[in-house]
């Protein structure tokens, strides 16, 4: 699997309290894959992860979202965490920014919370996915057809329930990239 991915660009949007584990591993599997990797966030500085049942590490922000534009890149992350997609949902930038990845059928992948965000897109009716359960009725609201699996694919969306499943979804992450646009 090493270099697949070469010439690739991903953005991984997270702000404070992201789970530590759902950006740090995606972020490691993106760089063994070969694909250059920009996390992105609200602010410039480093962000703050929640691990476990306490703050985690901090994480240097690459771009923000003020400064970035889906065309440059090739997929999206959103990680999990109850504050990161809280407070990722009610920004106008981000929403605009994950629903031209939608929009645009570039491959996008959210697991735990992360799938929050998406609804604000307006854009996952009738979309197969997962999430953390504490979520599933508002990914139901929304129009997606909600399935307890640890991984699902629909059309270049990748999502996934916890971090117990990061190893199914950094796989299928991985090939949905490599894929490409999903038409």
């Amino acid at each position: 699997m090493e270099h697949v991915l070469e010439g690739k660009k991903v953005a991984i949007l997270a702000t404070h309290g992201f789970e530590q584990s759902e950006l740090q591993q995606p972020l490691e599997a993106l760089k063994k894959a070969g694909a250059h990797v920009d996390i992105v966030s609200l602010k410039p500085g480093k962000i703050k992860a929640w691990k476990g049942n306490n703050w985690g590490d901090e994480f240097e922000v690459d771009k923000t979202i003020d400064e970035v534009k889906s065309h440059s890149y090739h997929a999206l992350v959103l990680p999990g965490g109850v504050m990161n997609p809280d407070a990722l949902r009610i920004n106008d930038d981000v929403i605009d920014f994950v629903a031209d990845f939608l929009e645009e059928g570039k491959p996008l992948a959210a697991i735990c919370h992360g799938p929050w965000t998406l609804i604000e897109t307006g854009l996952i009716k009738g979309r197969r996915m997962t999430s953390f359960e504490s979520i599933k009725t508002d990914l139901i609201n929304a129009g997606a057809i909600w399935e307890d699996e640890e991984v699902i694919v629909d059309n270049g969306l990748v999502t996934s329930r916890s971090p117990k499943d990061l190893p199914a979804f950094c796989k299928k992450m991985i090939e949905e990239i490599r894929e490409g646009v999903h038409d």
